[in-house]
């Protein structure tokens, strides 16, 4: 995962938005380690990326992440995320795509993985439709050196195709659960992120 934290809204655009990728994919992966943590209560509270739009609810991130302990943090993700059985909240676009686990929409994603030339790495435990995952391979598409990969079309389709669909309903859920804190900001962060992602690729159609 990239340790990256966005820092400024004068970054440049598509830096920011791989950052702001790689930071997703660190803080929905497993409990914040306290080397994220710190960096997020140091960061700068303007907009991570370019316009005012995020500037709000990044502000609220960074002032959580400082109202909030590293043991009560991570707490919070294992109460929300983690656990032995079923967890409170799901983080795999399958169980919103089709209410159930390993379904079609995991079937469709490894088709376009391979596609991209990407396969999920053996040391990672998830499927591939969870949302660091997909948030990683979003990075991937921004930030990497393959023009044939990395350009906005693939992002485009790629977005629309794995993300779009149900990350808006994974926030929805998050910012409503009642153990909720930390997470609950972060989840309207990204959601306020995708919203302006999704605006953005509209503009290429």
């Amino acid at each position: 995962m990239s340790d990256a934290i966005p820092q400024s809204s004068a970054l440049d655009e598509e830096t920011a938005r791989a950052e702001i990728y790689g930071l997703l994919a660190q803080l929905f992966y497993s409990p914040p380690t306290p080397e994220l943590l710190e960096a997020l209560r140091v960061a700068p509270t303007e907009a991570p990326a370019a316009g005012g739009f995020l500037e709000e609810p990044w502000r609220d991130v960074v002032a959580s992440a400082r109202a909030l302990d590293d043991q009560a943090i991570a707490r919070e993700y294992d109460a929300l995320f983690g656990g032995v059985g079923k967890p409170e909240i799901y983080l795999f676009g399958s169980h919103y795509l089709s209410g159930f686990l390993n379904e079609r929409p995991l079937v469709r994603l490894r088709s376009d993985l391979a596609a991209l030339g990407l396969e999920r790495h053996g040391a990672m435990s998830d499927t591939e439709d969870h949302i660091a995952y997909l948030s990683e391979v979003m990075r991937y598409l921004i930030a990497g050196d393959d023009a044939a990969v990395a350009n906005l079309t693939r992002q485009s389709e790629f977005f629309a195709a794995h993300l779009q669909p149900w990350i808006a309903g994974l926030c929805d859920t998050i910012i409503a659960h009642p153990k909720a804190r930390f997470y609950a900001v972060v989840a309207a962060f990204t959601r306020a992120f995708v919203g302006v992602e999704a605006q953005g690729f509209d503009m290429l159609d």
